[in-house]
């Protein structure tokens, strides 16, 4: 099972709350009186895992934080050993999440787990290769990150590069259906390291999969922004048939809305990145939300473990739907959990020699399993296409997990009632 100890200094009322549910939650999973509790979690891997808790990708954050609730019982089911969760929040600042890496190893982490964001992700990677600690990275697709021949580091997330190569394949999948194709799109993208980087990768690969449009602007913004008019506006003014985006959660939601007051339904909204498929999103804006298409690392729907976590998953939020967010953290915690079974020691060495020698076959992406190369990278990852359709996500590609057929183009804004 996992039990949880909280390692943030700030105190409200929400991180009081969550502290009583974790411990609450701790003692009924373990089925035993307090005592018993300390004594197990000495012989625990002490598992730092940090998250933008708060910030701009807080929301992001506690989708994550799900998925770490979720492994408890079911790794126990699994047959796998106990892990004491450490918390903390790298409040979506690159220097907090190195501050936060090292206040947690100082504290007996003896592997970490995060961070959603690449540029958090990349300054914890330093510090877990300085310090000698295993570091799994659950969500961040910036390709340097296990380019720097890091010992130390493995990352169970498809890179930008394997994102847009998949997304290509998808996308032509997906106007194969259609039986039509936009010729011209516009992209508009975040400017942090993991937007620059797909950014970046969407112009060096293109040319590779002779796509049926043209990217005719790219438009980049501050994903902390609180108005986009002028992005939109721009990306309105190109005439362009198809919007690609590279967006976070608050974005998304500004983006659209802007979107439907300037009244621009574009042909399709093809989406490389968190955001448009996720709860918040789909909750703020009702049928607003229907039609945009996400290329997204995700759980393929037919395999065994996906069936058991999604069913988990449904009791704890019965009126959520689970993402990409709260799948690769559990399959983070999976990976931790089993390097900790094979090595039978919480000695960073051990640890890190048995991550490299992971195969895991029952778990829940898209792929064939989870295996790391020389670098620490699972190469073997794949990619879906999603659909929003009714408040819910629908796999419409590849064919082998697909479960309906696109609806394009885009129905208009106006004419949803």
């Amino acid at each position: 099972m996992i039990r949880k100890s909280h390692t943030d200094t700030r105190v409200t009322r929400r991180t009081v709350t969550a502290g009583l549910s974790t411990s609450l939650g701790a003692a009924v999973l373990a089925g035993s009186a307090p005592f018993n509790i300390v004594r197990a979690q000495a012989a625990a891997l002490k598992v730092g895992v940090l998250l933008p808790r708060s910030g701009y990708q807080a929301g992001i954050g506690q989708q994550c934080q799900q998925g770490v609730d979720l492994a408890g019982p079911i790794l126990k089911e699994l047959g796998y050993p106990a892990l004491q969760i450490m918390n903390a929040d790298t409040e979506t600042n690159v220097q907090v999440a190195r501050a936060q890496a090292e206040k947690l190893i100082g504290e007996g982490a003896q592997l970490l787990i995060g961070a959603f964001d690449s540029g958090q992700s990349t300054a914890i990677a330093q510090v877990a290769e300085q310090k000698g600690i295993p570091y799994v990275i659950n969500i961040a697709a910036a390709p340097p990150i296990t380019e720097q021949g890091y010992k130390f580091v493995f990352r169970n997330f498809p890179t930008a590069v394997r994102i847009l190569s998949d997304a290509f394949t998808n996308q032509k999948e997906v106007f194969a259906q259609a039986g039509m194709e936009p010729k011209t799109a516009v992209l508009l993208h975040v400017n942090d390291t993991f937007g620059t980087a797909m950014q970046k990768g969407l112009e060096a690969m293109m040319p590779k999969f002779n796509m049926p449009y043209k990217v005719i602007e790219q438009i980049a913004y501050d994903p902390a922004a609180r108005d986009l008019s002028v992005e939109i506006s721009k990306a309105k003014a190109t005439g362009a048939e198809a919007l690609l985006v590279v967006s976070r959660l608050n974005d998304a939601i500004l983006l659209t809305r802007e979107l439907v007051k300037q009244r621009w339904t574009p042909q399709a909204i093809l989406s490389m990145g968190p955001g448009w498929y996720e709860d918040p999103y789909l909750k703020a804006l009702g049928k607003l939300a229907d039609d945009p298409i996400s290329f997204v690392p995700w759980q393929d729907p037919n395999k065994p473990l996906t069936k058991k976590v999604e069913a988990a998953y449904k009791k704890a939020h019965p009126n959520d739907s689970m993402n990409t967010n709260q799948v690769y953290t559990f399959e983070a915690l999976m990976i931790a959990a089993d390097a900790f079974k094979r090595a039978g020691s919480s000695d960073p060495q051990k640890l890190a020699d048995a991550l490299r020698t992971t195969d895991i076959k029952n778990n829940i992406s898209v792929g064939p399993g989870i295996k790391f190369d020389a670098k620490g990278q699972n190469v073997d990852l794949a990619n879906a296409a999603i659909q929003n359709r009714n408040g819910k996500t629908i796999v419409i590609a590849p064919k082998v997990a697909a479960e309906a057929k696109v609806v394009y183009p885009m129905t208009p804004y106006d004419k949803r009632g």
